[in-house]
């Protein structure tokens, strides 16, 4: 239970932020910018990670939770209790920004600014990126204490940076899912989950395929 109320905090950190930067951006005619959007999101994701790490690994995140287990480096048994704190963590910070926020349509929804197949395949690429990082970066004690947050914060940054405005950048199904259920825009939510967790799994082969890993 512990680390269910930590995994639903660190989510409800990154999507409260994230999100809320997108929305701030917009409510205040783009006085944020994308690159305050990416710095919200990536300073997010590294906080929340030095802040619950050692309490549920701080996945915030369905697609890295899945990759993980099949890796064997989470127990399969809680991949859908962290799912559903994630979810759970997560539309709590879209709920309190609906409050905050009432007049904002998308709630910082993920939305594809082209073809539906650009953006998947924009996640996808992106999500795989960032498995890596996580994956490489976790591999040793000293790294995963003092290295990976800042490495996979500064990955998660510069990806939204430059293909936020294109696909989101959202390489999180739970950033995606719980603002579009809120705000009631699920047109396009199938991208965000369906090729971020393909991308996920595709890091978890190569991974495995260049360290010569057994995967489950």
């Amino acid at each position: 239970m512990k680390k269910l109320i930590a995994e639903a905090l660190a989510t409800f950190g990154l999507v409260f932020l994230g999100t809320g930067a997108i929305i701030v951006h917009q409510e205040t005619t783009y006085k944020i910018g994308q690159i305050g959007i990416a710095i919200a999101f990536g300073v997010g994701v590294t906080s929340m990670i030095y802040a619950f790490r050692k309490q549920s690994g701080a996945h915030m995140n369905p697609a890295v939770t899945i990759a993980l287990s099949v890796l064997g480096k989470h127990p399969k048994r809680e991949v859908i209790p962290y799912v559903f704190a994630q979810i759970i963590g997560g539309l709590c910070a879209s709920l309190l920004l609906v409050m905050l926020f009432p007049t904002s349509e998308l709630l910082g929804a993920s939305m594809p600014s082209g073809t539906e197949l650009e953006s998947f395949l924009w996640e996808l690429v992106l999500t795989f990126i960032l498995m890596l990082v996580v994956l490489i970066s976790t591999k040793g004690n000293f790294s995963d204490k003092y290295i990976a947050p800042t490495a996979i914060g500064g990955t998660v940054l510069l990806e939204a940076y430059f293909l936020g405005p294109i696909c989101g950048a959202s390489m999180n199904p739970a950033r995606s899912i719980t603002p579009a259920v809120i705000s009631g825009h699920l047109e396009h939510l199938w991208i965000y989950i369906v090729a971020t967790v393909l991308g996920a799994l595709l890091a978890v082969g190569s991974w495995a395929l260049i360290y010569n890993k057994k995967v489950d």
